[in-house]
C-alpha cells in the first residue's frame, strides 16, 4: 500500500514538494485523495518571517481528471498560520504550494 501511495504522490504532485497523500478512497463512481502539506512551518509574504504556528486549516480541491472511468477528487489540507512579527500587517497567512497542483 504504501508503494501505492508514493505512486500516487509521484503522479498527482510531480513538481509538488512537502505534500503528502494522507488516504486514497476508491469506489465504483469516484476516488477520493485526501492530501496535505507537510513542511513544518511557512513564512510570511508581508515580512518573510517564519512561522510555526497554525491558525487554522482548511481543503482546497484542485482540479480533478477522470480515471479509468471514475471521477477523481483531490482534497488538498492547507494551513493557516500566525504571523509572529507584531509589527507585521498581517495576523494570519495561507502557506503557499511551490508549484499549483491543478491544470
Amino acid at each position: 500500500m504504501e508503494e501505492n501511495v508514493l505512486r500516487l504522490e509521484e503522479l498527482l504532485f510531480p513538481s509538488v514538494a512537502d505534500v503528502a497523500v494522507v488516504s486514497v478512497d476508491v469506489n465504483i463512481a469516484i476516488v477520493r485523495v485526501d492530501a496535505q502539506c507537510t513542511t513544518a512551518g511557512a513564512a510570511c509574504p508581508g515580512c518573510r518571517a517564519w512561522s510555526t504556528v497554525v491558525h487554522s486549516s482548511y481543503l482546497r480541491f484542485p482540479a480533478d481528471v477522470p480515471s479509468g472511468g471514475r471521477r477523481v477528487v483531490v482534497q488538498l489540507r492547507v494551513r493557516r498560520f500566525r504571523c509572529r512579527n507584531t509589527v507585521c500587517s498581517r495576523r494570519t497567512f495561507v502557506e503557499q504550494i511551490p508549484t499549483r497542483p491543478d491544470p
